[in-house]
């Protein structure tokens, strides 16, 4: 019993961080009075406790030795030139709680929300709309462009520059409205997504906006915003995709024959959207100094410039065809280029600096654009197949019925309310001035993959109308891009295996940069401060892990709603900082090498934020309707948490007699199919459609397929009385089961039906198969499609 209460205490200290001090004088004293310990112990007990408590004696006896072993054994990871200006180019968000095991909801509930200004919703409601109203994707894909009237549209009402201030001619809008712009656009057409999203992400605009001299500000973006320059950012090569450091575009540093110093490049880009009609391009290259000209040194790294397209040298008269997705993108190709030095991105300020700049750019579109174009696809997705699946029938029944589209309408729903909530979170953070680098990765990879599963489960659904190209098919085209999306702005797999869990590791958590940092100056005193903290937190970690897991987390006081998966959320959040700390321990230095490791405590992280935003947009949006939605989030993220958990355990070693355990009392299971039922009888009600699919472009035009998609199905609800009537008749034997049109017929002749009812069922059948039926064309027509 003495034994018993002795680890019990223990464990309280551990839990709340007693000082290390009373530590000792607990041990001492239980010991003295309840166990019969040796004279060794004691020995042994006073030594590690003047070690511990005495800094000056830690520090000679331990610190310093461990110092010498850690480097010896690269037991740490090492930090490059590259990584330190990427770490010091963002700012830590709620990840950095993550790490600590903490969650403090108040704070992210209470993160202020970025409301559109007048002038951003005027701009959302009506020139967003007018440009989408202008031509249909299905137009855009014939014609390999978008026409001369939206190109002349998009740069006379400053599309182009939405994040260039007003001040210099811009629209200043926040990242919200810039990401309510992207999504609606996307909603119509990628290609117009696409086009108007790039110059206000990643490329001149926000280079020069943030790091470009005033000279640079006063000239250039003016012509920006009012688009007399066509921006593009020329950064990827056929040797530097996701690792952008390895770019081998140069720039020598030169005299001319009039003494003047000036910069020679030689260059070549791929994958540059806008890039074959850019009158100016961002261009990312390696800058020499060899004959120390400028500097004392030869090699001055990766920098940025602004050049003329028309500069002798340039070449970007080619395109590209990105899987047949007509936006604008080519390669780009400089032989003997020669710019002024004023054209480099900060004067000679920015020599040098075009990695750090680029960090901060790249943000943006993993931040904003990329997820923008998710939602607003996966909003037209949910809205399509909610309304197709109601109007098809198979085996007398509407489709949206049968369990296993169910399960898949069901997730679909979710993942869209889940893309909606982490977007308007990050936004939130983003308008706040919060940086959040780590975050930006997390969203860009959720996103993208989260799209591309419902985009396939959408095309299963529909079946031959989804495989049949044509203006009735509103999702293949959607289908054919998600690779683009993948890939770009940092390939999915390298972004799941190397950035979100690598990045954050150093960047967010608490203790393990400072240490890092100590090391590599071999600064004792701080390397003792910080080891010390370090230690303490995992300690206390472990024990709230063990007791959240023996308790299920119960013991944990939360407020509001689903105080459940708050407790559980907490309790993830504890054993993924507590595994973190085991995985440094036991894989030191080579943590960045086990990137399956690392893609899996990235998976935690990941869903502990999407988790949160989840619950954050139903508090700050509360809407009883969509708490099952909220529901099936958490179970699913919870689900995903558990399977990760349970590969990292197995594919350690030294920690796997852990996975039985963890197996045993799981955090997270599947969710259950009465959740795809609830789902789908959300989705039966207009308003809750209307609302998850909102700031979708809907034209008021009978020749559109959305419009007559929607069309059909109002008219069916409208009139599900009738349909009653029939199934009551064919019940009763007063007509017989055949075909939808001898069903109304005989209806109609046996009074079932009115006249002016019978006229409405064949209304009602003719729209209905109108949307279910797939386009096709003569073979002349077909052959001269695009």
């Amino acid at each position: 019993m003495e034994t018993l209460i002795f680890i019990l205490i223990l464990l309280i200290f551990g839990f709340y961080s007693y000082p290390t001090v009373l530590w000792f004088i607990f041990i001492g004293i239980y010991s003295l009075i309840f166990f019969d310990m040796s004279t060794a112990f004691w020995v042994g007990f006073a030594v590690v406790a003047i070690v511990v408590l005495n800094s000056e004696v830690r520090k000679h006896f331990f610190v310093k030795n461990l110092l010498n072993f850690i480097k010896n054994k690269n037991l740490i990871p090492k930090i490059s030139k590259t990584e330190q200006e990427a770490l010091e180019a963002g700012t830590n968000f709620i990840e950095a709680d993550f790490f600590k095991g903490e969650i403090d909801f108040e704070k992210v509930k209470n993160q202020k929300i970025m409301e559109l200004t007048k002038d951003e919703q005027d701009f959302l409601n009506n020139e967003v709309e007018e440009l989408c109203k202008i031509e249909s994707d299905w137009e855009i894909f014939q014609n390999r462009d978008l026409s001369k009237k939206s190109w002349e549209y998009i740069k006379s009402k400053k599309f182009f520059g939405m994040i260039i201030p007003k001040e210099y001619g811009g629209l200043g809008f926040s990242a919200t409205a810039h990401s309510k712009v992207i999504e609606k656009l996307v909603s119509r057409s990628q290609v117009l997504a696409i086009t108007v999203m790039v110059p206000n992400s990643l490329g001149p605009a926000e280079l020069i906006l943030k790091h470009g001299t005033q000279e640079q500000k006063n000239y250039y973006l003016p012509r920006l915003a009012n688009a007399q320059e066509i921006p593009c950012f020329a950064l990827t090569e056929p040797n530097a995709g996701s690792d952008a450091t390895s770019i081998s575009s140069n720039g020598e540093i030169f005299k001319d024959s009039d003494g003047k110093i000036k910069i020679k490049l030689n260059f070549e880009k791929r994958y540059i959207t806008l890039g074959n009609i850019a009158t100016l391009i961002g261009l990312a290259f390696v800058l020499k100094d060899p004959n120390n000209l400028l500097f004392d040194k030869k090699d001055l790294g990766i920098t940025f410039a602004l050049i003329d397209s028309k500069t002798k040298g340039v070449d970007n008269s080619n395109r590209h065809d990105p899987l047949g997705i007509p936006f604008v993108n080519s390669p780009i190709f400089g032989t003997d280029v020669i710019i002024e030095l004023d054209s480099i991105i900060g004067g000679k300020e920015g020599i040098g600096k075009g990695w750090q700049m680029l960090v901060e750019s790249l943000s943006i579109g993993r931040g904003i654009s990329l997820p923008s174009v998710s939602l607003g696809g996966s909003k037209l997705a949910l809205k399509v197949v909610n309304s197709y699946t109601q109007l098809r029938e198979q085996f007398g029944l509407s489709i949206n019925k049968f369990e296993g589209v169910e399960e898949k309408i069901a997730k679909i729903a979710a993942f869209t309310y889940l893309l909606n909530a982490s977007r308007n979170y990050t936004l939130d953070a983003i308008d706040a001035g919060v940086k959040p680098a780590v975050i930006n990765s997390v969203m860009k990879y959720h996103a993208t993959e989260k799209f591309r599963e419902i985009i396939n489960d959408s095309m299963d659904i529909l079946g031959g109308a989804g495989i049949i190209r044509g203006e009735k098919n509103l999702l293949a085209h959607a289908y054919f891009a998600i690779p683009i999306s993948i890939t770009v702005e940092g390939a999915n797999i390298l972004t799941r295996n190397l950035m979100q869990f690598g990045q954050g590791l150093i960047k967010s958590h608490p203790y393990l940069y400072k240490q890092v940092i100590a090391i590599n100056n071999n600064d004792i005193d701080s390397l003792d401060e910080h080891l010390s903290q370090h230690i303490k937190l995992a300690l206390t970690l472990s024990v709230k892990s063990f007791i959240y897991y023996l308790s299920r987390a119960v013991t944990i006081s939360t407020k509001g709603e689903f105080k459940e998966y708050k407790r559980k959320l907490i309790w993830a959040s504890t054993s993924f900082a507590s595994l973190t700390n085991i995985c440094i321990a036991l894989l030191g230095g080579d943590i960045k090498k086990k990137e399956n490791i690392s893609a899996r405590l990235g998976d935690i992280l990941s869903w502990l934020y999407l988790i949160t935003s989840t619950i954050r947009e139903y508090e700050n949006n509360p809407n009883k309707q969509n708490k099952v939605l909220v529901e099936y989030i958490c179970e699913y993220g919870f689900y995903k948490i558990q399977e990760a958990k349970e590969d990292i355990t197995l594919n350690i070693t030294l920690i796997k007699f852990l996975l039985p355990f963890i197996r045993l009392n799981p955090i997270g299971s599947k969710p259950k199919d009465n959740l795809n039922k609830k789902i789908i009888e959300l989705l039966d009600d207009e308003k809750n459609i209307n609302s998850l699919c909102d700031n979708l472009f809907i034209p008021n035009n009978e020749k559109e397929a959305i419009f007559k998609l929607q069309e059909a199905l109002v008219l069916q609800k409208n009139n599900v009385d009738l349909f009653d009537r029939i199934k009551y008749a064919i019940k009763h034997n007063t007509i017989k089961k055949s075909s939808f049109l001898n069903m109304i017929e005989e209806s109609h002749n046996k009074g079932v039906v009115t006249n002016d009812e019978y006229e409405t069922l064949k209304e009602i059948y003719e729209k209905r198969m109108g949307v279910i039926n797939v386009d096709y064309f003569n073979d002349k027509v077909y052959k001269k499609q695009r």
